[in-house]
Order: structure tokens, then C-alpha cells, then sequence
């Protein structure tokens, strides 16, 4: 049931960024001014956090889909959920332990405009 759950959370929570994404590029046809203001306001620590969120959210979803299609598709795969969903969470925590520390080092380097 985790598994489901978190699926349907990451993959609401990567729309809505797209969406919030899509938003802020689209004002530099608006107003290059009001683009730069938020793009600054992206940068800051709290920021480099989200962005360790979304990384993490993607990767979940991303192993999590593979599963799924490997569940759908193969019987093999329909006996081994459990592994497999163990499997998912192994790669997601190889990414993110790959991924948040040299994230946080840049964005924590670059507080006081170093």
C-alpha cells in the first residue's frame, strides 16, 4: 500500500511543480524584470531543499513506475512486489545519497554570495 500511496504523493507533487515551473519561465515573455526577481527568490537555502525534495520525489516515481510496468507485464514479477518495492527503495537511497550531499554543498557554499 506504501508504495501506492507514495506514487500517487510524488506524482502530484512533480505536476504541480511543472506546473509552477512552466508559470515562472513563461514570465521572461511577460517581463524579463519580474523573471529575474523570481528566479532570485529561488535562490536560498530553503530552495536547495525543495530541490532535494523534487529530486527525491522523481526518483521514487521514476523506480516506482519501472516496478509497476515490470508488475504488469511479467507474472515473475507479480510474486516478487515486496522485493521488488525493497528494490525501489535501494536505488532511491543510492540516488539520493549520491545526489543530497554534493546538492547541499553547493547550495550552502553559496550563502553570503560565494
Amino acid at each position: 500500500m506504501w508504495s501506492w500511496v507514495l506514487h500517487r504523493i510524488t506524482g502530484i507533487a512533480i505536476f504541480f511543480f511543472l506546473l509552477v515551473h512552466v508559470l515562472d519561465t513563461a514570465l521572461i515573455r511577460v517581463s524579463p524584470e519580474a523573471y529575474n526577481a523570481v528566479i532570485g527568490t529561488y535562490k536560498n537555502p530553503i530552495m536547495g531543499l525543495g530541490e532535494v525534495a523534487l529530486v527525491g520525489a522523481i526518483a521514487y516515481h521514476a523506480y516506482n513506475g519501472l516496478r509497476i510496468i515490470l508488475v504488469d507485464f511479467w507474472s515473475w514479477a507479480t510474486r516478487h512486489q515486496r522485493q521488488l518495492w525493497w528494490g525501489v527503495i535501494g536505488l532511491w537511497a543510492v540516488t539520493m545519497l549520491g545526489f543530497t550531499p554534493r546538492h547541499l554543498i553547493n547550495v550552502f557554499s553559496q550563502i553570503g554570495g560565494h
